[in-house]
């Protein structure tokens, strides 16, 4: 009753009902939060504190920024959502608010996407920069064995380098990334009569042109820290999943080189191994074995999930 009534409290005003509702879109930062209601950031801090403290929101800090999110996982998350799916759709403020929030997303997203047009002829050379890729293909195909894949699919595909890796044991690879230029390398790199069998797609990884459980093995290799919405894209790819497929999320371990969110467009600074378990658990997958291969300054993380439906 206390919890309840406490939940109650802390979203019964305007201001952090509109922050709930725009906190259940995805995580978002206080200075990002701030642009959107158009009130001062100490403000702002003092309700989301609030909402934080009855449980409604959960505050999550990567370096010098805060994100927050709708809560999830007890009671308290429950109550979050019952009171953001009240709200109603027509409502003119709450509709204002969402419209600066799809103003915010496509300014993060043109980032992103700027950065990979500039970089796409030499990304697998970047990428070398912060892990041991070596390394971490050689566990990679001590994980998945040389058993036989009936389809791969990888997200975020880059360069396809994943595609090729597990070319030899695939019956069908699929491809899929939202940049143009790097399909066109992925496509450059996969030209071989080797890769037939493997296809290259457009296709955002928020919401993929691929059929429910129809994936043997999904990947996501290195992709998950430019999410905007992790936990989305996990319960996007364990929705693909056929009984008894894999889901490997291969990433970096949470850090605080602030430098790649500037320099390299991160909206993550890795992950802590409760995060993504969390993320796999509500997604329906049964969490398997976590590896880790320390670089310096970054650790690399293996998680897997396993479809049990």
């Amino acid at each position: 009753m206390e919890a309840l009534l406490a939940g109650l409290r802390a979203a019964g005003e305007p201001t952090r009902l509109r922050l709930l509702a725009l906190c259940a879109h995805g995580e978002l930062s206080v200075s990002e939060l701030t642009q959107i209601l158009s009130q001062s950031q100490p403000r702002v801090s003092r309700h989301l504190k609030l909402l934080v403290e009855a449980g409604l929101l959960t505050r999550i800090r990567e370096g010098s920024l805060v994100f927050y999110r709708i809560a999830d996982g007890h009671e308290s998350a429950y109550l979050a959502r019952t009171l953001v799916d009240l709200l109603p759709d027509n409502d003119t403020e709450l509709s204002r608010d969402l419209n600066r929030l799809d103003i915010i997303r496509q300014k993060r997203a043109e980032l992103a996407e700027n950065y990979f047009q500039e970089n796409a002829s030499h990304w697998g050379k970047i990428r070398a920069l912060h892990v041991p890729e070596a390394d971490v293909e050689a566990k990679l195909l001590q994980l998945v064995g040389p058993t036989r894949i009936g389809t791969h699919l990888d997200i975020g595909t880059g360069t396809g380098r994943m595609l090729e890796l597990f070319a030899a044991q695939t019956e069908r690879g699929i491809g899929l990334d939202l940049n143009s230029e790097m399909l066109a390398i992925a496509r450059t790199q996969l030209g071989g009569d080797e890769y037939r069998h493997v296809h290259i797609r457009k296709g955002d990884m928020y919401n993929m042109p691929i059929d429910d459980a129809t994936v043997d093995l999904a990947t996501l290799h290195l992709v998950l820290h430019y999410s905007l919405e992790p936990t989305a894209v996990i319960a996007e790819a364990a929705r693909t999943l056929k009984k008894g497929g894999r889901l490997i999320v291969v990433d970096f371990a949470a850090h605080g080189e602030e430098h790649l969110r500037t320099d390299h467009k991160h909206q993550r600074l890795g992950f802590s191994d409760r995060e993504i378990i969390q993320a796999m658990e509500q997604a329906g997958l049964e969490v398997g074995t976590t590896d880790a291969l320390a670089g310096d300054p970054l650790t690399v993380k293996i998680w897997q999930g396993i479809c049990q439906d």
